[in-house]
């Protein structure tokens, strides 16, 4: 299954969460940054309550490139412990790492909200939305601090992943909603005719005109 675009995966999600149409107690969180896009436009079609999520990396010290983890608003994040230990990372350079991408992120939320309140998420439905799933390693972050955030129940949306990865997820949520699982997967732009980079600006656009 091939999309168009990111705007034409969140359409064609929402037609499978049509249940959540107008709900006053479903979020469409979307991971960003493209999980943004795919975010607003099903947010628009069911008529819901929109957020953001930001998920940042942690590189390693002489390597930023080399993911050792990654973090989010809430929780504790995921890290590679084997990876970290092969380096000889210490215990304080992932501490002050992790405060200083967490102080990002927050500072990425409240640009892409643009002085928009966040939601509250007790006791909601959140839709976690990404423009799809590769290791899933994003989603795992992201789902761990909606959770901390006292979700009533979260399912995860995203218009590909690979079989394994949509499993794995389904281990940590109620529900997953994938339009396509591709046993062979080479990258999420593969399965996008148009797939190209998501610029800070039309993020805040798409939110401010949802």
């Amino acid at each position: 299954m091939i999309f168009q675009n990111r705007m034409e995966a969140g359409k064609e999600l929402a037609k499978q969460l049509a249940s959540y149409q107008d709900s006053k107690d479903a979020i469409a969180v979307g991971l960003a940054r493209g999980g943004v896009v795919v975010a607003v436009a099903l947010a628009r079609a069911l008529n819901i309550s929109l957020d953001v999520i930001v998920v940042r990396k942690i590189g390693a010290p002489d390597n930023p490139e080399l993911a050792l983890g990654a973090i989010a608003e809430k929780g504790r994040g995921a890290f590679n412990d084997e990876l970290i230990a092969l380096l000889g990372v210490s215990k304080e350079y992932i501490k002050k790492e992790t405060e200083r991408q967490r102080e990002i992120v927050k500072m990425r939320k409240e640009l892409y909200l643009q002085g928009r309140k966040n939601q509250d998420f007790t006791g909601k439905t959140v839709l976690l939305v990404d423009d799809g799933i590769a290791t899933g390693a994003s989603m795992k972050v992201a789902i761990e601090s909606v959770k901390e955030q006292n979700a009533g129940k979260i399912v995860v949306a995203t218009p590909v992943a690979p079989p394994e990865a949509r499993q794995a997820i389904a281990l940590l949520v109620d529900e997953v909603v994938c339009l396509s699982e591709p046993s062979r997967f080479p990258a999420v732009g593969a399965f996008y005719k148009e797939f190209g980079q998501v610029s800070d600006e039309e993020i805040i656009n798409l939110i401010r005109t949802k």
